[in-house]
């Protein structure tokens, strides 16, 4: 009997300890680095020093690094990529007449001479003092330790690496088609995350990142006539000038300066970021919560004037995300034009900075949006792009309606839902639970990550309430901020909030390339009442929130809910009269219902009158009485 007793709490303590733990963990890297840039040659020579906190349960006999300068090589495999893609990035290749004389694209980095390459070789890797071996395979290196690190302790690496910034194909680089010099991100040696699905030592293949939460000390030598804008605060303004200054303040270097050695402190970010140019202006200008928001742009007449439009108009941006969900932590922030597109970084934006002010405008709102979904809300972009890139897109289209004034839109999102029924109808649609480097084309991928994610969001209001919404992004927030959530965090956040489960919805929307397709299958006469008869065509269940207009100018309307859902959403329009009808299970195709009026009262039966449910056949919607 007692081995029985021993045998029972020995199964029930396994299963106690493999079972899904409640405790989170990441890692910890704190940077210092010192670099001198060779503007001559676009060269570039620095220390790192880098203190690891092992915080998981697992000792760790390897780790890695990113080198992603590496990629801009011939035959890299972000090169090997721009050569099967159906759809390569425009800025990635260049037209050229085959031996047919038909026009064809080349990839830009196959023609990448020596000079013009990337590149980051690593030297000199110690462990705590002690040689530890590396090896380079394309973008990452692989070190294999001197000593194991334990769970619970700190492991010092140092190392020595000369880089070389590639001419600008995409993102980073040198002297690109604005004219900017220098667009320094993801330029140093990163370390690897690591979390509780183990390394994320992704090749740079084609977009977005991971990086583990971290101090960064960075030292950066140039020449004095460049200004530089990154992330960080410059922490020795006064002697370096550059528009840092404080008010009053005239910096004046001795004759035989060269070169001047900027010192940026940037606390508790992923990533570490800086831009360059001799013609830069920088502007100040003070944000909600005494942030300071810096400017930086090329000196060009014909586009200045929108840059200092753009300043306060990012002020009421960053105002409105503070309250949509949740305060800014850092007290500076640095919009900077870097002539490809628009990126996030820690604590500031590389952006185009030549075309229109609503285009810039635009840029800004959506890559200001990221300091939030990305870099306080670090998920990991590559598995899961549609988290950071699609709630942004959220945020910022809800933003700009905002800034709109009197051209304010009911729905702001509209053109979204339209964008995802053409992928829906193209027949390219993934899953969103494809990395974001495995997409066969890059059009499916920007649609499934931005719009589709996005859609993620402003049709949860559909099926929770906005004001659940809401609140969702601000517990979300509050819960999450400065830690790596998973998209299983959001839904849970808005399960706590609301009261509803939703572990269908993450599923189908997110897990599946299911759709939504629900129709009015019949309108018929019931003895002087009226019996709609309602059918589910696509695979996704929904709620239903459903509109019927009388001849008579009046409307009511009628709530479906979710059996699953086990939950009743507010009435999103209170001064309405609404019944909310007996629940709908997923497996039964039809569902019917009574009106309490003849078919003759009745001119339009609408399911989902707010347009914010993504049906992808909205036609069979709506029921009009001839």
């Amino acid at each position: 009997m007692k081995k029985i007793i021993l045998l029972y709490f020995l199964s029930l303590s396994f299963h106690t300890s493999f079972a899904q733990s409640t405790s989170y963990w990441q890692q910890h890297a704190d940077y210092k680095m010192e670099v001198t840039m060779d503007v001559k040659n676009y060269q570039y020579k620095g220390k790192q020093e880098l203190v690891y906190s092992n915080n998981s349960s697992d000792t760790l006999k390897k780790v890695y690094y990113h080198l992603f300068f590496n990629a801009f090589q011939p035959g890299s495999e972000m090169d090997a990529r721009l050569h099967f893609i159906k759809d390569p990035d425009g800025r990635m290749v260049t037209k050229i007449k085959g031996a047919d004389g038909k026009e064809v694209k080349q990839s830009r980095i196959e023609s990448l001479k020596p000079n013009e390459i990337g590149f980051l070789k690593i030297t000199n890797f110690k462990q705590d003092g002690a040689v530890a071996q590396t090896r380079v395979s394309g973008t990452i290196l692989e070190v294999t330790l001197a000593k194991p690190i334990l769970p619970s302790s700190k492991s010092t690496f140092t190392l020595d690496f000369d880089g070389q910034v590639p001419v600008q194909v995409r993102r980073s680089g040198r002297n690109n088609s604005e004219g900017v010099e220098l667009s320094m991100s993801q330029w140093y040696p990163k370390l690897a995350e690591f979390d509780f699905e183990g390394w994320h030592a992704d090749p740079y293949i084609a977009r977005e990142f991971h990086g583990v939460w971290g101090n960064f000390d960075v030292k950066i030598t140039i020449d004095k006539d460049y200004t530089i804008g990154g992330s960080g605060y410059l922490q020795d303004k006064n002697s370096i000038g550059h528009g840092y200054e404080d008010e009053g303040v005239k910096v004046v270097y001795p004759k035989k300066t060269k070169t001047l050695t900027w010192h940026f402190i940037a606390p508790n970010v992923h990533d570490f970021t800086w831009a360059a140019d001799k013609e830069y202006t920088h502007d100040i200008v003070k944000g909600p919560n005494d942030v300071d928001l810096h400017f930086f742009y090329k000196n060009n007449p014909k586009t200045t004037e929108n840059w200092k439009q753009l300043e306060p108009l990012m002020v009421k941006v960053m105002d409105y995300y503070n309250h949509r969900v949740g305060q800014y932590p850092y007290k500076q922030y640095s919009f900077i034009q870097g002539g490809d597109g628009g990126m996030e970084y820690a604590m500031c934006t590389l952006m185009l900075g030549n075309g229109t002010l609503e285009g810039i405008l635009g840029t800004a709102t959506h890559e200001l949006g990221h300091s939030w979904f990305q870099h306080i809300l670090a998920s990991n972009e590559s598995k899961h792009p549609w988290m950071d890139e699609g709630f942004t897109t959220y945020i910022e289209d809800s933003a700009l309606n905002e800034l709109a004034g009197d051209k304010k839109v009911e729905n702001p999102f509209k053109g979204n839902y339209a964008a995802y029924y053409q992928l829906v109808n193209s027949g390219k649609e993934q899953p969103q639970t494809t990395h974001g480097d495995r997409y066969d084309e890059n059009r499916p991928y920007s649609i499934s990550s931005y719009v589709k994610g996005s859609i993620f969001l402003s049709q949860l209001e559909y099926v929770i309430g906005k004001e659940n919404v809401d609140a969702t992004l601000k517990r979300y927030f509050n819960d999450f901020k400065f830690k790596h959530p998973t998209p299983n965090d959001i839904k849970r956040s808005a399960e706590r909030v609301s009261g509803a489960e939703l572990d269908w919805y993450l599923t189908d929307w997110a897990q599946t390339t299911n759709t939504i397709d629900y129709g009015i299958k019949e309108v018929a006469d019931n003895s002087g009442k009226t019996t709609v008869t309602l059918e589910r065509i696509g695979r996704m269940p929904m709620p239903i929130d459903l509109k019927v207009d009388y001849t008579d100018g009046t409307s009511e309307t009628f709530y479906i809910p979710l059996r699953m859902m086990n939950f009743i959403k507010p009435n999103p329009n209170p001064n309405e009269k609404r019944t909310v009808l007996d629940d709908w299970a997923w497996a039964q195709s039809n569902y019917s219902f009574t009106i309490d009026k003849n078919k003759t009262a009745i001119k339009k039966i609408t399911i989902d009158p707010s347009g914010l449910m993504a049906d992808i056949k909205p036609a069979n919607n709506v029921f009009e009485v001839k």
